[in-house]
């Protein structure tokens, strides 16, 4: 359970809606009373090559921590993670689904992660969702954040994160959990194929930097947790990160590291930046 724990850490991130920007997943920030530059890049936390850029690695080297959406340096975040899966109010799989479904449910997690939707029963369907990612890809999981985090240490330089656990998670309390559960039941009966086509996609769209058709993509999607809630899961956090960014960066030059679909659109973090008054240029 303690390693399922630590992969949700790595999964648990977003993506984003709207204007557009140039192909760059690495930004310059700069301006606005900052002394020296940060730097804003779009990760992905789950892929099959988690290699990073010679631009990245320079941009590492030019500043001096590392911010990601959450501190994945702490030492509490897994428990505090245990204390925020549950659902609120005695809410039960169990109770969201017919008994049918939750059957079906019930073989297909057993069969996949090991754990029955019986033991699985109070933790809220989205991380039961999240839990079978690694399932869904035809190669070894790696992480971007991993990636970034082994050079910041290699530096002495510390982590630090621009939401806590409980402010990241609480965003699926705000998302229905009968839509989450439904969500569920659909993976399950058509044994993720529908996931496994879409992350292979984004896959894809990743490696060209292309942050507008990542965008295009997730709006399309099928799945209601990326389509329909974007103002849950991304504006609402975006607008909630600048305050905190510009503190940040005003104390020392940072390399923020978000999910990349966080970054276009008229309320993605570029544009927001932009509108706090920064420059924010893309690095090629």
């Amino acid at each position: 359970m303690k390693k399922t724990l630590a992969l949700l850490c790595s999964i648990l991130m977003g993506v984003a809606f709207g204007q557009k920007s140039e192909n760059s997943l690495l930004w310059k920030i700069s301006g606005n009373g900052l002394q020296e530059p940060s730097y804003l890049f779009g990760t992905i936390h789950i892929t099959c090559d988690a290699s990073l850029s010679d631009k990245v690695k320079t941009a590492l080297d030019k500043t001096q921590q590392l911010c990601l959406e959450l501190d994945m340096d702490d030492a509490n975040m897994q428990t505090e993670m245990m204390g925020s899966m549950m659902m609120k109010n005695g809410v039960t799989m169990k109770s969201l689904a017919k008994e049918d479904d939750f059957k079906i449910v019930n073989t297909f997690l057993t069969t996949n992660l090991g754990f029955s939707a019986e033991m699985l029963n109070t933790i809220k369907p989205f991380m039961v969702s999240a839990m079978l990612y690694p399932k869904m890809m035809d190669c070894e999981m790696q992480s971007v954040e991993n990636e970034l985090m082994k050079i910041t240490k290699a530096q002495n330089e510390s982590v630090i994160g621009l939401e806590t656990v409980a402010e990241q998670l609480a965003v699926f309390d705000a998302i229905p959990y009968q839509e989450q559960m439904n969500e569920l039941v659909i993976t399950a009966k058509d044994n993720m194929q529908r996931d496994k086509a879409e992350l292979a996609e984004m896959m894809t769209l990743y490696k060209s930097e292309n942050v507008e058709a990542m965008v295009a993509y997730t709006e399309k999607s099928a799945n209601v947790m990326t389509s329909k809630y974007s103002d849950v899961l991304l504006k609402s956090r975006n607008q909630n990160w600048i305050s905190r960014m510009t503190t940040i960066a005003k104390n020392k030059p940072t390399f923020f590291g978000v999910g990349a679909a966080h970054l276009g659109g008229k309320e993605g973090v570029i544009a927001l930046l932009r509108k706090a008054g920064f420059t924010v240029e893309a690095v090629y």
